[in-house]
């Protein structure tokens, strides 16, 4: 088991730092431009707002060779003057990245004004866990109850209700039955506002509470949408083994339906749905961002848009590498319940 843990946390490892590599060096040339000119920007900004300076150079061409020469020294400082690609850069800003050293956003900002990476992300990353991990839980139980019922009276009303749900709510994206539950749910009823983010300061007392009522619709859409596809997939797993012999022998004996079901064919049908609770679950933390945008909700995946159409690097990169030790998380307890419930697996 040791040499397990240990192999995997080392792949774990491998993979992560595979994927920092490939995102510093997707937006390394890029990164210094941007830095580049927002350290021009600075350094003019700071002189020609200093009167006392200004009026230190008795012609322009005096002053702009001051200001070139700041600009070099800042650059100099800050390491710009070497190649994005040179090895001391590459291992500086990927210990940096480890040590969750993500730097200042270039043109974000968090609510409180903060530009600093990772307080963005720490505000943007429990929003997103609060709508979408809850409805990925929610989607999962109610998912597995519905399919293992199903499995267990194959061809019945209930099986091709749940099957025929699955493939209708499937169809349709999330988005746009969004779009329809807020024209009719907060427009035509008005039981829900039709903007997921509250309008009073998060430092509000009543904001947590606010923020509950407005993410009420977007929860249930999200739900209405996803348990069909759960329940269907449940189902077709467990359908094989609800035939197997020993689930027979278990009736012959008497055994309760439900036990038959609850304890025994759905603990032998775990290990695939294991794996896919898992990969929803760490799917979850990265929001999704055509629905954030739809609902207007301010969570992870309008973060990742806004800081991709802005081009704000530091945020894309503190993000993706936030969102992979996560979903590599995810995998690694994957691994392992997989194991649990698949001897087989756990004695190869």
């Amino acid at each position: 088991m040791k040499r397990y843990v240990s192999t995997r946390l080392i792949t774990m490892f491998g993979v992560l730092m595979a994927t920092l590599l490939l995102t510093v060096a997707l937006v390394g040339s890029n990164m210094d431009t941007i830095l580049t000119q927002g350290v021009v920007f600075q350094v003019r900004a700071e002189i020609t707002e200093n009167p006392e300076i200004v009026k230190s150079f008795s012609n322009a061409e005096e002053f702009e060779s001051f200001v070139q020469d700041q600009i070099k020294q800042r650059v100099k400082t800050l390491g710009l003057d070497e190649p994005w690609y040179a090895p001391q850069r590459i291992g500086l800003t990927m210990f940096k990245i480890l040590t969750l050293d993500f730097g200042h956003a270039t043109f974000l900002t968090s609510d409180s004004g903060s530009s600093d990476v990772k307080e963005i992300i720490l505000e943007k990353l429990p929003r997103t866990i609060l709508l979408f991990t809850t409805a990925t839980i929610i989607i999962s139980v109610i998912g597995i109850f519905l399919g293992a019922v199903s499995s267990s009276k194959v061809g019945s009303k209930m099986d091709r209700l749940t099957s025929s749900f699955a493939i209708i709510s499937s169809s349709f994206p999330v988005w746009w039955i969004g779009m329809m539950m807020i024209f009719l749910f907060a427009f035509v009823y008005q039981i829900f506002p039709a903007r997921a983010t509250p309008s009073i300061s998060p430092t509000d007392p009543g904001y947590f509470a606010a923020l509950l009522y407005h993410m009420a619709l977007p929860l249930i859409t999200i739900v209405l949408i996803g348990f069909g596809s759960w329940a269907y997939l449940v189902r077709n797993f467990m359908v094989g083994i609800m035939q197997e012999d020993f689930i027979s022998a278990k009736k012959t004996m008497g055994i309760n339906q439900k036990k038959i079901i609850y304890r025994h064919a759905l603990k032998n049908a775990a290990p695939p749905i294991v794996t896919i609770l898992a990969l929803s679950l760490s799917g979850s933390l990265g929001g999704a961002i055509i629905t954030e945008a739809v609902f207007d909700w301010p969570g992870m995946g309008r973060l990742y848009f806004e800081a991709i159409t802005v081009m704000d690097l530091p945020v894309i990169i503190g993000a993706t590498y936030v969102l992979t030790v996560f979903f590599l998380i995810s995998i690694f307890v994957a691994d392992v319940l997989y194991g649990y419930f698949d001897p087989r697996v756990r004695t190869s």
